[in-house]
Parts: structure tokens; C-alpha cells; sequence
């Protein structure tokens, strides 16, 4: 009797309702949950978790105890006009932290587009954002591919979104530092890393370091951390597509209290978005095995950039 063939290639498994899981060679890399099940504090949204390098390592945390809101990598905004799309506590000005009757959702409607070959994968996607009052706020058109490094160390998650502004008024995008607070302007398609990868190392065209880079400008940053168990090391490089508004980005980062990374288009001003316009941003995630020297960062990032949805 025939067995049934080994897997090759990429792969795409449909969990109806739930989530997307794709796999190389038979082995996970990721699995998108479109459709959370996270209480309204958390500001359910899509995330991608677990990621995995080719070479079988775990580079996400999904829920951490200090900030269960953080989950693996998503597309996240904690200043939205008067709303969090991000999750917990929102950062004002003159009020601090506080927790509000503000989390909102990011809402799967349907998908536009799913094909998977040996080599790509290419999702399409549509959500609305919707507060926690229950008023749509955008229509979110999302984008993302999976593909494959030609030297076979590398896998490269590219991401695109495009929101429209469905409400009537203008909505201005911001972070808690728009707010106020230094150092702070997280939000966008943010990283949090495994509690191992604390102390770990980012490095930009240039510049190497950790928290010293926070808030710095540059079209592409990595950072790599070590792996618990083995001790072998991964890298991921977010890649900033050139197209962006005010490109190239603010990068927000942190490695000394845990590993978090997020190209940051909202970090030191606010965006304004008025009624039925259009905000488009692209980025690229390289997910290397190893710490690659700085030409190699370099050839991989501007790679990256060819894989953009």
C-alpha cells in the first residue's frame, strides 16, 4: 500500500471561524486567529501567534501576564480619537493610565482573497472597526503574504492595510506620547517577543543597541534574542515599505524590561484621517534562524521589500 507523500513546500490549513494556519514542509510557521475570543478589556483583534523560524523556534508570546493585551504580532492602536483598539488601560493627557469604557474591536467580515501555492501565500481580508458604544468607526482592508527566502534561513511576512474612515467626522490617530508621555508612541503592527529574548539586541542601518534606539527613524530594524533550552538565536527585521506616509518610520523598541518592536507611524505626532479617506501602510517581518551580520540585514530587508502585498 502507498502512504501518503511528506508535505512540501508552504502550506494553507482554513480553521473555518477561527483561524488560518500555514505550515513549510509540515511544520507550523504561523497561525493568523482572525475571529479572537478575548474578552471586550483586550480589544479583541486579528493576531498572528505562534510564529515559528524555519528552523522550528517560537519568536511570540501571546498574553503575557503584565500586559495581556499583547499578543504575538497584530495590528494595533492604543489612541484612536477617544477610543483603544489596542487593549487595557488608554494613556491621556492630564488623566495618565486609566482603564475606560473605551477597548474597541476589530471585526473579520469575510475574506477577499485566499491562495496558497508551494512557495506564497497571499491572504485578503475585511474588517470593520467598531467601539465599544458599537459605532463603525473604519472599514479595514488587510492584506498579508507568506514567502520564502531563496538561501532557505528565512521566511518573510508581509503585511499591508488600508483604513477608511466611515464615520462623520475626522478622527485623528495618535499614542500616548501625542498624549503626553515620552518615550511612548507605540502602536502599529507590534511584536512582543519571548521572555527570553529580554536583553536581546536591535541593531538599525548604522546603529547598534536596545532601548537607546527607542524613537529613532530608519527603514528597517531587527533584533535578535536567544532561545531558552538550546540557546540558539532569531532574528526578526520589520521591514518599512517606502510608499508609507513620513517614511521612513519611528521605530518604537524595547529590550531591557521584555522584547517588544513596533514600526511606529503615530509615535511622535498625531495622523488626522477625515471622513472617507483612505490610510495605507505596508511592512515586511523577515523571520531569520541565527543573528545575521549587518550586510546580510541589509540584503534581507531590501528583499523584503519585493514580498509587500
Amino acid at each position: 500500500m502507498t502512504g501518503e507523500p511528506p508535505a512540501t513546500g508552504l502550506h494553507l490549513l482554513h480553521e473555518h471561524g477561527r483561524s488560518l494556519r500555514i505550515s513549510h514542509d509540515g511544520r507550523d510557521l504561523v497561525r493568523y486567529v482572525y475571529r479572537p475570543w478575548d474578552p471586550r478589556l483586550e480589544s479583541p483583534r486579528p493576531y498572528f501567534h505562534p510564529v515559528h523560524t524555519l528552523g522550528g523556534d517560537l519568536v511570540t508570546l501571546y498574553r503575557p501576564h503584565d500586559h495581556v493585551w499583547h499578543k504575538g504580532i497584530s495590528w494595533s492602536l492604543p489612541n484612536v480619537g477617544p477610543a483603544n483598539f489596542w487593549g487595557g488601560v488608554t494613556y491621556t493627557r492630564g488623566g495618565g493610565y486609566q482603564q475606560l469604557p473605551n477597548n474597541g474591536t476589530m471585526r473579520h467580515r469575510d475574506f477577499s482573497r485566499l491562495d496558497a501555492t508551494e512557495v506564497s501565500v497571499h491572504v485578503g481580508q475585511r474588517l470593520d472597526w467598531i467601539t465599544e458604544p458599537g459605532e463603525t468607526w473604519f472599514t479595514e482592508d488587510r492584506e498579508f503574504t507568506v514567502g520564502l527566502d531563496a538561501a532557505g534561513t528565512a521566511w518573510t511576512l508581509g503585511f499591508g492595510t488600508a483604513l477608511t474612515n466611515v464615520s462623520d467626522r475626522e478622527i485623528r490617530i495618535g499614542s500616548p506620547t501625542t498624549e503626553g508621555r515620552p518615550n511612548a508612541g507605540y502602536g502599529g503592527l507590534f511584536w512582543r517577543g519571548p521572555r527570553s529574548f529580554s536583553g536581546g539586541r536591535a541593531r538599525a542601518p548604522g546603529r547598534t543597541g536596545a532601548d537607546d534606539l527607542m524613537g529613532i527613524r530608519a527603514p528597517w530594524l531587527a533584533f535578535t534574542g536567544r532561545h531558552d533550552e538550546h540557546g540558539r538565536r532569531s532574528t526578526l527585521i520589520f521591514v518599512d515599505s517606502p510608499d508609507n506616509p513620513d517614511h521612513p518610520t519611528q521605530w518604537f523598541v524595547r529590550s531591557e524590561i521584555y522584547a517588544c518592536l513596533c514600526p511606529a507611524p503615530f509615535f511622535g505626532a498625531e495622523v488626522p484621517v477625515a471622513p472617507g479617506e483612505v490610510l495605507r501602510l505596508r511592512y515586511a517581518i523577515v523571520i531569520v534562524d541565527g543573528e545575521p551580520p549587518p550586510l546580510t540585514l541589509e540584503l534581507l530587508a531590501k528583499t523584503a521589500l519585493t514580498t509587500l502585498p
